[in-house]
């Protein structure tokens, strides 16, 4: 078995993302995050548990603007000590285990 076989490159796809130096956040179609990276909690102080039972809306303010490159959006993120962090990032759309989902990636 080779790594290019599909249960071993999720596996390892998976692990790349939890401690990529980027934050990766899932949220489902109500904004609902369903999954964050370890790079999100630290970035904004909250234990993962935490940013599972929050919301987009709760953490993200401003409408987010893209003026500069067109595929990348722009917000003001509110860490749990309430201090702000801008946040740069890219988002799609994607279905996941029969789900709809909205990954964003970003800095």
């Amino acid at each position: 078995m080779g790594v290019s076989e599909p249960l071993i490159q999720t596996s390892l796809l998976g692990e790349a993302i939890e401690h990529a130096p980027v934050a990766v956040f899932v949220a489902d179609e109500y904004g609902v995050f369903v999954a964050v990276n370890q790079w999100a909690c630290t970035m904004l102080g909250y234990e993962r548990g935490e940013l599972l039972a929050m919301s987009v809306g709760e953490i993200s303010h401003g409408e987010p603007s893209g003026d500069r490159e067109p595929d990348v959006k722009h917000v003001t993120l509110t860490r749990k000590d309430g201090t702000t962090v801008a946040y740069s990032y890219a988002t799609g759309e994607t279905t996941v285990a029969g789900m709809s989902v909205y990954v964003h990636v970003g800095r």
